[in-house]
């Protein structure tokens, strides 16, 4: 149970728990807990769940109403967490970010910064240490990309350069995996 992928009415159940329980210094949704599990798979050391779990509501774990939603999130985060494991380590070609899509005058548009939001969230949680250049480079492109305000695009934006941003994150991502687990 805990290896297979979740499917899509297990994502919503993740979002309605995220948005049930989460604050302002919470994942508020699959998307950016999908960016933050990529980054704690992705680190130079592996962590417990004691670690990252708190992680996910900014410390502090909830008051939960029920001990069966407790459940349900752990055993969702735990079977996604080891699908994206399998997936940076063994099937990288089956790796894609949870990305959001939009409308912006006409055209469907990919918003990536609730993933990168989360990403550098598990950068945090994990501690990572400073990176090479190389490595720096590619982790101020997903920083960068969780400062853009996605929220209202603005009447200008440059469709193809922001889809080839955000087309460079899954790279990048994956280079920074390769990079750490050489460092293990």
């Amino acid at each position: 149970m805990q290896n297979l992928p979740l499917i899509a009415a297990e994502f919503d159940l993740i979002d309605e728990i995220l948005l049930k329980y989460g604050d302002d210094h919470s994942v508020l949704n699959a998307c950016e807990l999908d960016g933050y599990f990529t980054a704690l798979v992705s680190s130079p050391t592996q962590l417990d769940i004691a670690e990252w779990f708190p992680g996910i509501w900014g410390g502090q774990n909830p008051q939960w109403q029920t001990t069966d939603e407790a459940k349900q999130l752990i055993e969702l985060s735990v079977r996604h967490i080891n699908t994206l494991a399998r997936q940076l380590a063994e099937q990288r070609s089956a790796f894609t970010p949870r990305f959001e899509q939009t409308e912006h005058l006409g055209q469907t548009v990919t918003l990536a910064e609730e993933w990168c939001f989360g990403y550098l969230r598990g950068v945090a949680v994990a501690n990572w240490s400073a990176l090479p250049a190389v490595q720096a480079t590619l982790l101020q492109a997903i920083s960068d990309c969780a400062e853009q305000d996605n929220f209202e695009l603005p009447q200008d934006l440059d469709v193809t350069a922001h889809q080839q941003r955000v087309a460079a994150l899954a790279p990048a991502a994956l280079a920074l995996h390769s990079y750490w687990m050489s460092q293990r």
